[in-house]
This record gives C-alpha cells, structure tokens and sequence, in this order.
C-alpha cells in the first residue's frame, strides 16, 4: 500500500470521484474532517454508501472518532466493503482491543476488519510497541499536526523535529511484526517538490506509505513508493547471484558483498 486518500464523511458527492482516483485507499474520515454538529449525518452518509458500493481494487478504510462516538461509528462501518478502521487520538493497546470487541459483534465475518491505530500525542508513541502488538493492528499511522501541538514542536523544513518519533513508529512496527508504517499527511497542497522530498525522506526511514488530503498528491507519494525499473533489475540480480550460489556470502557485479542481510532487503523490493 504506498497511498491513502482522506475525503471527509460529510462529503458524499465525494466518494466516487476519489474511488477514481489512484489512491491504493479510500480513507474515509469520520474524525477532523467533520464538524462536531454533522458527525451524525456523516456517519449516516458513510455507512449507507459502504452498504451500496460495489468492491473493487481500491481498499477502503474509514477513521473513526475517539470515545462513545467512535464506539457508534464502529458499529456503523462494520461491514464487508471496509478492510480496515483507523482509530483516532489511539493512545494504549486496550483502545485497540475495545474497538475489535465492537468490530466482533457487529462485521460480517469474525476478525475480517483490520485496525490503523493513529498515533497523534506523547504518550501514543511512548506507547506505540503495546499498540502495535495489539490485536487486529495491521499498520501503525502517526499523526503529526496533532503531535506537534502536543509537543510544543515547530518543525523546521526537514522535520528533523520529528525524527524521534517516526523512527520509534517504525521501530515498533518491525517488532510487532507488523507492516511498515503508513507516513503522516502534508498540510501544503501546492508544493509538490516538497512533498517528493520529504516522502522519499519517510521511505528511506522505513515508511511505506502515506496518507493524502488531496488527490494532486496521490502521483507523488505513488511514484515515491513504487520500485523503479531499475531498482528491480538490481534487486532481482542481488537474489538470482545468492540462490545459485547456495546461500552464504556473494559478490555482486559491483564487486559488493552481498549476504542474507542485503538478500531480506532485496526480497523486500520484489514484494513490492
């Protein structure tokens, strides 16, 4: 999954023009993107064209909101075209396990509905190897504005503000065992070489992906996440040389030593 496109629950008329989009995720947002006096309404709207939509090879989520009101979004959106919930403000593990005991009760069949923890404050990511052992998560998600503010942090260009913090998502998603982490949102729309840098910024840390707030970035962050032609050759070679030799330690055609570490990370682009 290299991209998730957020369109506001509130928005219906929206829904289909992003299922056209690339996006690799429909993030459907119940949280932020919706007043407090439409959550209702927006809730209603999600959930009646979720029972309508045909499936296809887009994946769609949707971010639900904290407390009472997300315990009725969960049960709203607990049905066969959703694959994941992504659970706003996730601060401990028994938030996770609470939202998969809703999800029990209410999805089509038992344990279908993957989880997104989002992690957005200070004790999120102190807490974020709990979270990610938690039942259900398939992938961590960081949300940054939220965790800024938290902080007190004003990040400087390189967000080199943040690097603790995504360093520690990542980190605890390869220990969960769980996939990489999916990369926060970029709040300016039109500065596309920015976000080229700061996604390829993401991707070398370990992020495989990235959530959208606009469909002009989902070609970006696309291209960022797809292997180039290039870097398939080469990965491809790297795993060919190591399965004729049998294993062990190999030489590249770069004279590069080339072991199990260096096979794993190969192996890695192929699944790509």
């Amino acid at each position: 999954m290299r991209s998730a496109l957020y369109v506001p629950g509130n928005r219906p008329e929206l829904f289909e023009k992003a299922r056209a989009s690339p996006a690799d995720v429909l993030l459907l947002d119940l949280e932020d993107a919706v007043p407090f006096d439409a959550k209702a309404s927006a809730r209603a709207a999600v959930a009646a064209w979720l029972r309508a939509v045909t499936t296809g090879p887009q994946r769609i989520w949707v971010r639900v909101n904290p407390g009472a009101i997300g315990e009725a979004d969960l049960a709203a959106v607990a049905v066969p075209a959703v694959t994941a919930v992504c659970l706003a403000k996730t601060e401990a593990a028994e938030q996770v396990r609470a939202a998969g005991a809703i999800l029990r009760e209410f999805e089509p069949r038992p344990g279908t509905i993957r989880v997104c923890p989002l992690l957005e404050s200070a004790a999120a990511v102190l807490a974020a190897r709990e979270i990610a052992a938690a039942p259900r998560v398939d992938r961590l998600q960081l949300g940054e504005a939220d965790l800024c503010a938290d902080l007190g942090i004003d990040p400087s260009p390189d967000d080199r503000e943040l690097l603790y913090a995504r360093a520690q998502i990542v980190l605890a998603s390869a220990a969960a065992g769980i996939a990489p982490p999916l990369g926060p949102v970029r709040t300016d729309l039109r500065d596309l070489d920015a976000l080229r840098t700061s996604t390829m910024a993401l991707a070398r840390m370990g992020f495989r992906g990235r959530a959208c707030i606009h469909p002009a970035q989902l070609p970006v962050v696309n291209a960022v996440f797809t292997p180039t032609l290039a870097q398939l050759e080469r990965a491809r070679a790297v795993v060919d040389s190591f399965d004729a030799a049998g294993g062990g330690v190999v030489l590249d055609e770069a004279g590069r030593m080339v072991d199990l570490a260096v096979v794993r990370q190969a192996r890695r682009v192929l699944e790509r």
